[in-house]
């Protein structure tokens, strides 16, 4: 049975975010659901471009998403282009009323011009169902993330407010859920009277990749850890849930989050910075960050940060969270590891080390490896150490795919809280204030290595 026609106005469409990634996942998702889907895909951006230019533009985007020709034609059919101005309310107005159904207005725009076009929007009739679709950062700061969500609950529900964190598709939501809450194993010892330490990492090779423009504004702590990570941090930590549903979801994400601090309430001693210095990623040679195309030494911007948290509440007090993300280096990691507490006792006659247990989640591609101690294969009293290992079900779609079904289908499921995109700001504002003020030292890492040396 196919679906009633769905009207996604994409701001920004000639922009680099929407033909890398957000049209690609158009096509995708239009190729994998099981029920047929019908969307009207109006573009809008402020290059001058004719019909041919942006048909042009979708195949080409469908094409690197390895898109079926059937779903191509089909957006091909109905989509359109206008060149427009998207902070001028009369020219959103008649963008809006050229949909047939309540549109998704998605803002593949820069942050100013996001906040821009939604103050625009408060002049502009929003038909009932009106989704605003956003990208990070929501924000700059605690107070500016406040103010923007002042301004959007003007315009729509909370409900129809998708902040996108697309690190977190659904598949990666939900088999986290799934081990943690569909495992009578796990459940009874995740909590910190058996839990040492929570290590949640997102290294990568990648270098700035010509994304100076935002990226040296930023940096890694503002760029991964005070959006990405601490949502990761969240679905971890979080209570036990009764439904698996974006009420429940984002109640008890919230709940943590509103008990996240810096480790010992010190901004200075929770954190870390570095940045890479010239080295090499698998034969490539890579430049010293300062000499990439539109970085500003002056700027001292981050690549590699570290913060330790805490969660204070019964569950979890006295257990640092370690977040951790960084580019440039030796290997690419993402992944949640969970350390279990050293055992009490190792009964006498077993012989070597009982290492502790630990968990590992990874992310993209989502797998589970359990590390744990069994009996050697030639001497039964000597301990070895094994990993038990799985993949995870990868869902049919990319997460920007994942995404989008869910903005299309008007489900907040994914979608960012307001109150917890301000507690994720009330949580690193401190440490990145700390920084700026030169209160924690920048170390340095050769690009390709394992981070600075200093570093455990």
């Amino acid at each position: 049975m196919t679906r009633s026609i769905a009207s996604l106005l994409l701001l920004g469409a000639s922009g680099d975010l929407s033909g890398r990634l957000l049209l690609p996942a158009i096509g995708q998702l239009l190729d994998h659901e099981e029920s047929p889907r019908e969307v009207l895909l109006v573009g809008a951006g402020s290059e001058d471009w004719t019909a041919d230019a942006w048909q042009r533009r979708v195949r080409t985007s469908f094409s690197d998403g390895r898109v079926s020709d059937e779903a191509l034609q089909s957006v091909l059919a109905t989509t359109r282009y206008t060149q427009a101005d998207v902070t001028s309310a009369a020219q959103l107005q008649a963008l809006i009323d050229s949909c047939p159904t309540a549109p998704a207005l998605y803002f593949a725009l820069p942050p100013t011009v996001t906040v821009a076009a939604c103050k625009a929007l408060q002049q502009v009739s929003l038909p009932e169902g009106t989704n605003l679709v956003l990208e990070k950062p929501f924000g700059i700061n605690q107070e500016s993330a406040a103010s923007l969500n002042q301004l959007l609950a003007e315009l729509v529900p909370e409900d129809q407010v998708h902040r996108v964190d697309h690190f977190l598709g659904r598949s990666t939501v939900l088999n986290l859920l799934g081990v943690r809450f569909a495992n009578r194993l796990f459940e009874p010892v995740w909590s910190n009277e058996h839990i040492e330490r929570v290590d949640i990492v997102f290294d990568e090779q990648l270098t700035l990749e010509n994304r100076a423009r935002y990226y040296d504004h930023a940096g890694a702590l503002m760029d991964m850890i005070q959006s990405h990570l601490l949502q990761v941090l969240a679905l971890t930590a979080m209570e036990p849930i009764a439904r698996a549903d974006a009420m429940d979801l984002r109640d008890a994400k919230a709940q943590v989050l509103r008990a996240c601090r810096p480790w010992d309430g010190d901004p200075v001693g929770a954190g870390r910075q570095a940045r890479y210095s010239r080295g090499s990623i698998d034969g490539r040679a890579v430049p010293d960050y300062t000499a990439e195309p539109g970085v500003d030494p002056a700027r001292n911007t981050e690549t590699l940060a570290e913060l330790i948290v805490e969660i204070d509440n019964w569950r979890w007090s006295g257990v640092p969270f370690r977040l951790r993300s960084g580019k440039a280096l030796r290997a690419r990691r993402k992944e949640v590891l969970v350390t279990f507490k050293q055992l009490p006792h190792l009964p006498i006659g077993l012989r070597g080390e009982a290492l502790q247990d630990r968990l590992r989640l990874s992310m993209g591609p989502d797998r589970m490896a359990l590390e744990m101690n069994v009996n050697g294969p030639s001497d039964p009293l000597q301990l070895d150490r094994v990993s038990l290992d799985t993949d995870m079900n990868p869902g049919r779609l990319p997460a920007y795919g994942e995404v989008l079904a869910g903005v299309l289908d008007g489900d907040p499921l994914l979608s960012v809280r307001g109150d917890t995109a301000e507690e994720c700001w009330r949580i690193v504002d401190p440490v990145l204030q700390a920084w700026r003020e030169g209160k924690v030292a920048m170390d340095s890492y050769a690009a390709g290595s394992d981070g600075p040396s200093n570093w455990a």
